[in-house]
This record gives C-alpha cells, structure tokens and sequence, in this order.
C-alpha cells in the first residue's frame, strides 16, 4: 500500500447529502464495513461499542428521528444507517480514564466511526455523521433501553446520480500543524 492511496481516499470521502433511494445496500456490504471498523484501535482494548445495521422499513423510521426541526431532511433517502451504541470501557481503560483526566471511550468511539466511514467509502458507498438527533425517538424506534447512549448515527448508501465530490477546503496546514524538536 502506497500513502498516496491513503491520500486518494481521504480526498474522496466527505458528508453526502445526496443518496440514491432505489438502490439498496447489501446486508454482506454493510457487514463488512463494520468488520472492518471493528477493527479500529481502543485503549486497553477495551472496544466500547455497539454497531447496529438498520435498512428497509426501520431505516425510513430512524430516519424521522433525526429530522427534527426540519434538518436533514436527505436522510429520508438514505437506504441504511449505522448506529453507533456507546458501551462500555474495560475496568484498565476506565481506571486510566480517570487517573489521566482523559475521555477514552469517546475518543475511541471517535477513532472507530472514522475508521466506518472510510471502510464505507473503499467499498462505493457514501455517508454521512448525523450529530442533529433525537436519542429519545432513536431508542424508541428501535426499542433500546433508555439510559442507551448513541453518539453517532451515520447515513450511509450510494451517492444519487450526478453527484460530485467537492473540494476539500482546509486551513493552510502552517495554521494546523508545528514539527517540534
């Protein structure tokens, strides 16, 4: 592996907006994405997550609760989404958490929705991270326990026809980065 295909797939992936209704994803497709962010990194292990795949009539429903207020109102295109369940670290990684005021599980629930979308994106299909969400009318919807955290909700399927990807714009990398030595 080259890092200019890591580059290429960087550039290539963004938030879409724009998904194409009739065409199903797959549930082996959708399997193998979150395998394959399943195996993202975690501290101590500890792996404090839970992916759910919802397509068909579940997906039109979850998608009403993430509209609220008139936003994204595109989900309603989206064939699938991935919902991302917060769980819970390991006893090392807990204890590390709080020895070393540091958010373990979030940054790794972080790592492992990045390592989805990209996955997604290597395999054809589009997403997009849903932060504008009700949790209520999500664990409602799919009969999750009310203390359930779900800290990410990603559209994914394929783009609609005539969709382009757009220009990364990004600060200037001297405003972003420093080499300390």
């Amino acid at each position: 592996m080259d890092i200019k295909d890591i580059e290429k797939l960087y550039l290539h992936r963004q938030s879409c907006r724009s998904f194409d209704p009739a065409r199903p994803v797959s549930d082996e497709l959708l399997r193998e994405v979150c395998r394959l962010a399943l195996l993202a990194p975690s501290a101590c292990n500890s792996q404090p997550w839970k992916l759910l795949a919802v397509t068909g009539e579940k997906a039109k429903q979850l998608a009403a609760g993430v509209q609220d207020l008139g936003m994204n109102k595109f989900a309603s295109d989206a064939p699938a989404f991935i919902v991302v369940l917060e769980g819970t670290g390991n006893l090392t990684a807990t204890v590390g958490s709080r020895f070393k005021n540091t958010d373990f599980l979030h940054n790794d629930i972080g790592i492992m929705t990045a390592h989805l979308v990209l996955a997604a994106e290597a395999a054809g299909l589009v997403t997009c991270i849903l932060g504008w969400r009700s949790e209520e009318k999500l664990r409602k919807i799919l009969l999750l326990p009310e203390k359930t955290r779900i800290p990410h909700i990603i559209a994914i399927g394929y783009a609609s026809e005539g969709y382009e990807t757009r220009e990364k714009k990004r600060k200037p990398m001297e405003d972003t980065f420093v080499l300390l030595k």
